[in-house]
């Protein structure tokens, strides 16, 4: 039986409004799933709405589309790095908000935010990947 472990040391502040924890183990017997960064590209043309909050939709679903491929949920994602391009607090907040739809259990994942001027591709606000464990 594999478990997934949250911790978020009392002594430290509650990243949970945030969306994240400050830290995720797996016990047990599977493998690990390492998810390429998933932008906000919304159809087979890679589509980039100049909107932040729906690149974040986009970018939350197809990083859930690569999960189903695996038979895994959010739930098992154990590590997200998250880039966004011109980050502030009007973004922040707007992806704190998506993450709570993706995650509705609140037992989030440990994250990294890193802003960056700019990503691969012109159009491109955020890209995010993902570390999973999938139990055998």
């Amino acid at each position: 039986m594999t478990k997934i472990t949250h911790k978020n040391p009392s002594s430290i502040f509650d990243p949970t409004p945030f969306g994240f924890a400050h830290a995720t183990s797996a016990t047990g017997n599977g493998k690990y799933v390492f998810i390429s960064g998933q932008s906000g590209g919304e159809d087979l043309e890679h589509s980039l709405s100049p909107d932040f909050r729906t690149q974040v939709q986009f970018t939350l679903k197809n990083l859930d589309t690569v999960l189903k491929e695996y038979d895994l949920k959010p739930a098992d994602v154990l590590k997200i790095t998250v880039l966004i391009v011109d980050h502030d607090q009007d973004k922040l907040k707007i992806w704190t908000e998506e993450m709570h739809k993706l995650w509705t259990n609140n037992e989030f994942p440990a994250s990294t935010l890193i802003p960056v001027p700019r990503l691969a591709l012109d159009g491109m606000l955020i890209e995010v990947d993902a570390t999973a464990f999938m139990p055998l």
